[in-house]
């Protein structure tokens, strides 16, 4: 049986070579799935495109890679990144003689693009899409810290109830104003109060019992 005749061969030669393109743009692998992604499209192109599109389908179908890269490094809102790959979609199942094989390339090539976000996981990433996308974890560790300064000092810190707590209200400790709740208990006006719990910005008080 005449290869060309075997058209899921150019089904995996179409998700590979989506596969190592997109990998080349997400990764830097010095451009060598590039080769490798673009000899497995220049073979689906030749060999399962008619002849007379392959030139035009191709195109569009870099065009389409173009749009992602432009997008990645450019604009980073993910908008020109959707119509490339709307376009890489459109110049694969376009040449296709029947509806079945053009879904089955449609499948193939986004099974190839979600199958390269793989790469990211295993190899050192570009600098795509950093404004869309919080790579930088925010750690203690690297000088970041979810618990306000300020907020984390006033722990055992003790002040005056400004308002009545039903069961929220306003506290004054050394001479600043903070909102703050009670855990359920009313507490009135002017009573000596005792923060016992900080979260992020939430204060918790209790009444201070005096000894």
């Amino acid at each position: 049986m005449d290869i060309v005749e075997l058209q899921w061969i150019g089904f995996l030669a179409l998700f590979f070579g989506t596969l190592f393109i997109l990998g080349e743009i997400f990764v830097n692998m010095r451009g060598i799935f590039g080769v490798l992604g673009l000899g497995f499209i220049t073979v689906y192109f030749t060999v399962y495109t008619e002849t007379n599109s392959v030139l035009l389908m191709f195109i569009i179908y870099f065009l389409g890679i173009l749009l992602i890269i432009i997008d990645g490094k450019v604009i980073n809102d993910g908008t020109l990144a959707t119509i490339g790959l709307v376009l890489m979609i459109v110049a694969v199942a376009m040449p296709q003689p029947t509806i079945a094989n053009g879904l089955y390339a449609v499948i193939s090539i986004i099974v190839g693009a979600f199958s390269s976000l793989v790469f990211l996981k295993v190899f050192k990433r570009r600098e795509m899409w950093t404004k869309i996308a919080l790579v930088d974890r925010l750690t203690k560790e690297e000088g970041y810290n979810s618990l306000s300064a300020e907020y984390e000092a006033l722990l055992g810190e003790e002040g005056v109830a400004l308002t009545d707590f039903r069961p929220s209200g306003t506290i004054e400790v050394n001479k600043k104003h903070y909102s703050a709740v009670s855990g359920g208990r009313w507490i009135k006006k002017g009573t000596p109060i005792k923060i016992v719990a900080v979260d992020g910005t939430s204060v918790r008080i209790e009444e201070l019992q005096e000894d």
